[in-house]
């Protein structure tokens, strides 16, 4: 099974780059790669996570950022005890760090042909809309909207 699944794919960019990662057979979750890659930078870690931006960001989020965990699993119950615990650890330094008083966590767990994913590394997504630092703000606003379910195109 490949380390990603191109059916979820938002992008021709995003397509294209795991398309290049999955040839050459890493995840680019995996801490050895993450630090490696040009375009990921990693804003914080802690003994058991990486805090990196989203390189393809949900439209309507001002920032979006993904919690990874050095451990590959697919799921949020494979972590180990630490992993476990350090998740607050890390979620802690993002909010105490950009000052949110709100935002959106989400996690995709298990097979990305069926969660709505494209990476078979389990990662948490941080996010927060544009328009919510206005509330009743003018202007156009577009909801940040996260796929949770997909129905399999290699079927």
């Amino acid at each position: 099974m490949s380390l990603y699944y191109f059916g979820n794919c938002r992008t021709e960019e995003q397509r294209a780059e795991m398309e290049r990662l999955d040839r050459a057979g890493v995840c680019l979750f995996c801490p050895d790669v993450i630090r490696a890659h040009e375009k990921q930078q990693i804003v914080a870690e802690t003994g058991h996570w990486i805090v990196t931006p989203n390189e393809f960001p949900y439209a309507g989020a001002r920032l979006h950022l993904l919690l990874i965990p050095k451990e590959h699993v697919t799921d949020l119950v494979e972590l180990s005890v630490p992993a476990r615990a350090d998740l607050f650890e890390a979620l802690r330094w993002v909010k105490d760090t950009y000052g949110l008083d709100h935002y959106g966590l989400g996690a995709r767990n298990g097979d990305s042909r069926f969660t709505g994913g494209t990476i078979r590394h389990l990662h948490l997504h941080v996010l927060v809309g544009e328009g919510d630092e206005q509330p009743g703000g003018a202007g156009d606003f577009t909801p940040v909207r996260m796929k949770f379910s997909s129905r399999p195109k290699d079927r």
